[in-house]
């Protein structure tokens, strides 16, 4: 299926978690995203929208008021630039109150040259930021 343009829509729309503290939340979020480049680009009454254009996540009061949990083995992966881009958002996100969940590094696990970082929002929900390097600067 394409749209009126022909190309494909992306897969997903967007991305909410739940915070319980609106101002704790954006500080960390406009650290940790504003490091690879991604914006708030939206304030609503419950919450904040971040995107390079559009609202693609959001971090929220729960719709329904009740109190917010972290979702364990949910988490949400935003894409990086470069190796660079990985480590100031793992930097940024620690000084804007988030926990360490992984430092920046390669997962060869994962994958051959994938570089990334993992935090813990100050509400435990747990991002990633990831690049791919190419194999021969891997070393650099």
């Amino acid at each position: 299926m394409t749209d009126a343009a022909g190309t494909r829509p992306p897969l997903v729309s967007h991305v909410s978690v739940g915070v319980s503290d609106l101002e704790k939340a954006g500080a960390f979020y406009d650290a940790a995203l504003g490091a690879l480049g991604i914006g708030r680009v939206m304030d609503h009454v419950m919450g904040m929208a971040y995107g390079r254009a559009f609202p693609e996540f959001w971090a929220s009061i729960p719709h329904d008021r009740q109190p917010c949990s972290a979702g364990n083995g949910v988490h949400v992966c935003f894409a990086a630039s470069d190796r660079d881009a990985v480590d100031r958002f793992h930097a940024q996100g620690l000084a804007a109150g988030g926990r360490d969940d992984g430092a920046p590094g390669f997962r060869p696990d994962y994958a051959p040259g994938y570089y990334a970082a993992f935090l813990r929002d100050p509400d435990g929900n747990k991002l990633e930021a990831m690049t791919w390097v190419r194999p021969a600067s891997i070393d650099a």
